[in-house]
């Protein structure tokens, strides 16, 4: 089975047997949020929740290490100096010698890829990598998100090491040492 999609040109081929059904208001069919096949199987559209972890400001060091640019844009190496997280079941710190490691495409978008370690209030150290798209909608709004992958040693935090973080990034010209990254688990 073939369905073209909507002013695509592309086509999608489903296996024997599965019929698919796009979540209503999709270009491709208005149809239920499940797809089901031939043998009456339905599989349904469970769209992601989210659950507040974490929030953590930044703080970036002067010293940005430009690298030039390169096939796939300008590639810079922004020092993390610091800063602090909270969030309803862990904080602490911000440690020094982590990196934010950033390509500004040639279309204007910013593809970040920070590591850096948090030190928990009870010492437990937290390995993060941050990678985020910074850029800007058609509207001209800022468009900031990010996959985060969280690495906690075995103990009190290890619920960490089970999560599908996901976060969002705010800047502030005014205050541009400073990042505000939230953290959220999916549920």
């Amino acid at each position: 089975m073939a369905l073209q999609g909507a002013g695509s040109g592309s086509s999608f081929v489903a296996p024997a047997g599965l019929t698919p059904k796009w979540p209503a208001g999709s270009t491709r069919d208005p149809g239920p949020h499940f797809r089901e096949d031939g043998a009456g199987a339905r599989f349904p559209l469970t769209l992601p929740n989210t659950e507040f972890v974490y929030e953590a400001l930044v703080e970036l060091g002067q010293g940005f290490l430009r690298l030039g640019r390169g096939p796939l844009g300008e590639r810079t190496i922004v020092p993390i100096t610091g800063g602090r997280f909270e969030g309803p079941k862990v904080g602490g710190s911000v440690l020094s010698g982590g990196a934010d490691r950033q390509l500004v495409r040639a279309d204007g978008a910013t593809l970040l890829d920070a590591l850096c370690e948090l030190q928990t209030d009870d010492d437990a150290i937290l390995t993060v990598n941050n990678r985020a798209l910074a850029t800007k909608r058609a509207d001209g709004s800022a468009y900031a998100f990010s996959q985060l992958n969280i690495t906690a040693p075995e103990g009190p935090h290890a619920w960490l090491n089970h999560l599908a973080p996901v976060g969002d990034l705010h800047f502030d010209p005014m205050h541009p040492q400073v990042v505000l990254i939230r953290a959220y688990s999916l549920t």
